[in-house]
């Protein structure tokens, strides 16, 4: 799941600075690339949530960490906004959900001055995520005025259903959420029709429970759940998909998911990382293991990767086994031989 600011696993732990082991492996990391740099390839996403609870002040725009992020990010969500956001106008945040410690004008100056810098950079709001509901209350009129006056590029869908209510059978999967996902997506587009873009989180178990993998593990009451939304008409109105990929206990396997979620979702596709410890009994992630899923990533010209989340910090000091968000930033970008891997 895509983790929110209440959980205890975001407890501030301030900032850190790098290590020379941690700076020894990137260099290493770039060594592997050696001269596979500057070829000519298919566009891959590089999706990243920013944790706005977690972003310094700042006076001005250009001084955020929001405008200095690297060029190799295709897009950057900021998380989160409240389906039900009270939003009227005149870069108020303070109804939309946002927790970014300065004005809306300033966060609208910071992806000016982002898009200056990185112009094939896309800004959107991520909506939703794990405390946020009230999507019975989607105020998509609110939400794309939020959108435009930000000079924002789209919205990334984040619903989370707490009871999807799966029905698995021989063959076939049904989810109670179901027709929710595919209206959302529906209405979303209504509201911001095309250039703008339009991105959803999956569940990590969303594409399973069919054909192939119908019985890959791990069991969960999220199985399935994406299923619907990725075969109806409404896919098609979607830009981008991206795994929650992560605090689905140590049976689960992100490649193989990402297989399932391939076999439904011909568009780009992310992976998704995590920078803060797993909490199901996952093994953490390391930047020699997300070297080794970016290569295996890499024959897939649509393949890629969403990281969550800038600005958090893991906890203990960081190194090539407890990277944090800029080392991971780096060896994603690296791995998958993107350009701009530095702000």
């Amino acid at each position: 799941m895509v983790r929110h600011p209440h959980s205890a696993a975001h407890r501030h732990q301030g900032p850190r600075r790098q290590f020379g082991v941690l700076r020894l492996a990137l260099a290493a990391l770039a060594c592997l690339a050696g001269a596979a740099a500057a070829r000519a390839e298919p566009a891959r996403p590089f999706l990243a949530y920013q944790a706005s609870w977690y972003e310094p002040p700042a006076q001005d725009g250009a001084a955020t960490t929001l405008a200095r992020l690297p060029a190799a990010l295709t897009h950057v969500a900021l998380a989160f906004v409240k389906p039900d956001l009270a939003y009227t106008g005149g870069l108020e945040l303070a109804g939309t959900g946002l927790q970014y410690p300065f004005s809306g004008a300033v966060l609208k100056d910071a992806i000016a001055a982002l898009k200056a810098r990185a112009p094939a950079t896309r800004v959107l709001l991520a909506v939703g995520g794990a405390t946020y509901g009230g999507w019975d209350r989607l105020d998509t009129g609110a939400l794309a005025r939020l959108v435009t006056d930000l000079g924002a590029d789209g919205v990334d869908i984040d619903y989370e259903p707490t009871q999807p209510a799966c029905l698995i059978r021989t063959g076939w999967v049904a989810c109670a959420s179901d027709a929710t996902f595919i209206s959302l997506v529906r209405r979303l587009r209504d509201a911001l029709p095309r250039p703008y873009i339009l991105s959803i989180a999956g569940w990590s178990v969303g594409a399973y429970g069919e054909g192939a993998f119908a019985n890959a593990p791990p069991p969960s009451p999220w199985r399935g759940s994406m299923i619907a939304l990725l075969r109806a008409p409404e896919a098609a109105m979607l830009d981008l998909v991206a795994i929650m990929s992560y605090d689905a206990g140590p049976h689960y396997q992100p490649l193989e998911a990402f297989r399932a979620y391939r076999s439904l979702w011909k568009g780009p596709l992310a992976l998704g990382i995590p920078v803060l410890p797993p909490t199901q009994g996952e093994k953490r992630v390391t930047l020699a293991g997300t070297a080794a899923l970016m290569a295996a990533l890499k024959p897939d010209p649509l393949g890629g990767a969403m990281l969550y989340a800038l600005n958090l910090t893991p906890p203990g000091p960081p190194g090539p086994d407890n990277p944090d968000a800029s080392a991971l930033t780096t060896a994603i970008c690296i791995g998958l031989e993107l350009e701009g891997c530095t702000p």
